[in-house]
């Protein structure tokens, strides 16, 4: 009997799964496999949030295979020893995993290539599962990645994408392979309070209801703080349990502005990865450096304290910190305001930053979070780099009644729009009072640093 091995990593669904259904078709039997990396532990990435989401995604993965006779085999370890002891267990032929484009995804590919090859066995590797169109597909001439992001996208938009496939009907695994018990969001302390739930099913709920109810408001509503109107698919493209191609096709088909604006969203992911495939160390070091000597821990400790507690004195950027911590999430919009208000209001290096949204969010990956902080900071993608977010300025045009920020900030829940978005205006007794905190920076101060540190190095 012909074995396969299916190594799920970012990929964590049944639908459009092309490793899966090439192995199907090339083997009397599969076994779907999922290594707890201990690796990924190591760095630091499998935080709270993202370990919960993770556990609820692992049993959705083995509660479909099994609706199909098959079951999801889950290690824990080193993930080339671990899958090359299944594949020994198995006696497979080869291995099929989808391509990832971080520096430790190569790493680990080259690693796991050898030690199969080392013992007679192959790796197939399949591109545009976890991406729409893989980096290096789309390249502008002279370089290996575009630098901006409408070139690469006007590019991006005449790809042709492949054709979504279909979930197998049936799954044969192997009765020898025997897995660990799979990990329960249960077991996992540290969890944001309203974390919400991960899996394949969950996420195509989530897409149904958000295509009949949400996605032709999209361009008009995204950036609505108080609506929370945009689809929260992040969390859901990041752990693989939606297909990002199958998503571009649906919402082409779909059409309209709504659906034309989504997909544009999407493609932001693909450009980020392409960027950080060229430049793998964009993930730690300046993109396109200005040559900041930025505020740290040690400099501006108290400041960055109260930035990441949500009691910096500015109530749209504290309501969307406490959002962090109580959801795992923060609204797109408020991502860009919370990153200006550290890395430009306060000159705090955008590291510090990065790694706080690491730790909190649920959708938190090295691609898209590195590299939007960096389009924040100035440091990357940005054609403006030396742009300020003005948070009370953002927060009367995205949040105009002040729902969003009385909603994440029940201090200030008496206060109206406009004041709600102008603590200083409060009289002192009162604001003392609703225990809410003096502005810890004056915005003009903020932004004339900026500038007088920006201006010297360029």
């Amino acid at each position: 009997m012909r074995v396969a091995v299916v190594l799920f990593t970012s990929d964590l669904r049944l639908h459009d799964h092309p490793p899966l259904r090439v192995a199907a078709e090339a083997a009397d039997a599969v076994v779907p496999l999922f290594v707890r990396d201990r690796a990924v532990a190591a760095a630091g990435f499998a935080t709270p949030n993202r370990t919960a989401f993770l556990a609820d995604c692992l049993r959705d993965l083995d509660a479909s295979l099994r609706r199909r006779g098959g079951r999801l085999v889950v290690r824990s370890g080193d993930l080339v020893g671990e899958v090359c002891r299944v594949v020994s267990e198995a006696d497979a032929d080869e291995v099929h995993m989808a391509a990832a484009h971080s520096a430790y995804a190569g790493r680990r590919e080259k690693r796991l290539r050898r030690a199969l090859e080392a013992g007679g066995r192959r790796l197939f590797v399949h591109d545009a599962v976890t991406v729409a169109v893989p980096p290096g597909e789309v390249t502008p001439i002279a370089s290996d990645h575009f630098a901006v992001f409408t070139p690469y996208y006007r590019q991006w938009s005449q790809t042709r994408l492949r054709t979504p496939l279909a979930a197998p009907r049936r799954v044969r695994v192997p009765d020898r392979v025997i897995g660990e018990a799979l990990p329960a969001r249960a077991d996992v302390s540290g969890v944001s309070p309203a974390l919400a739930a991960g899996g394949e099913s969950e996420g195509r709920k989530r897409v149904a209801a958000y295509w009949r109810h949400g996605l032709d408001a999209y361009d008009d509503t995204r950036d609505d703080l108080a609506a929370d109107a945009t689809s929260r698919l992040s969390a859901h493209l990041h752990f693989g349990t939606l297909s990002p191609v199958e998503l571009v096709q649906r919402a082409r088909r779909h059409g309209g502005p709504g659906a034309e604006a989504l997909v544009r969203q999407l493609a932001w992911r693909d450009f980020h990865r392409q960027v950080l495939a060229a430049r793998p160390d964009a993930a730690r070091a300046d993109y396109r450096t200005k040559n900041d000597r930025w505020r740290t821990e040690r400099t501006a400790h108290d400041d960055i304290e109260a930035w990441r507690q949500g009691r910096t004195g500015y109530p749209v950027i504290d309501a969307a910190m406490r959002q962090l911590r109580h959801e795992g999430w923060m609204h797109n919009r408020a991502r860009l305001l919370t990153a200006s208000f550290l890395a430009k209001t306060l000159y705090v290096d955008w590291r510090i930053g990065a790694a706080h949204f690491l730790h909190w969010l649920v959708d938190g990956d090295v691609a898209n979070n590195q590299l939007n902080w960096q389009w924040v900071a100035g440091t990357g993608n940005d054609t403006r780099p030396n742009r300020v977010l003005n948070p009370v300025v953002q927060a009367k045009r995205y949040d105009p009644e002040g729902t969003y920020v009385r909603r994440w900030v029940p201090e200030l829940a008496g206060v109206e729009a406009p004041a709600v978005h102008e603590p200083w205006t409060l009289p002192g007794p009162d604001r003392t009072a609703l225990d809410y905190p003096d502005p810890i920076v004056d915005l003009s101060e903020g932004l004339d640093r900026f500038r007088r540190a920006r201006n010297r190095r360029e």
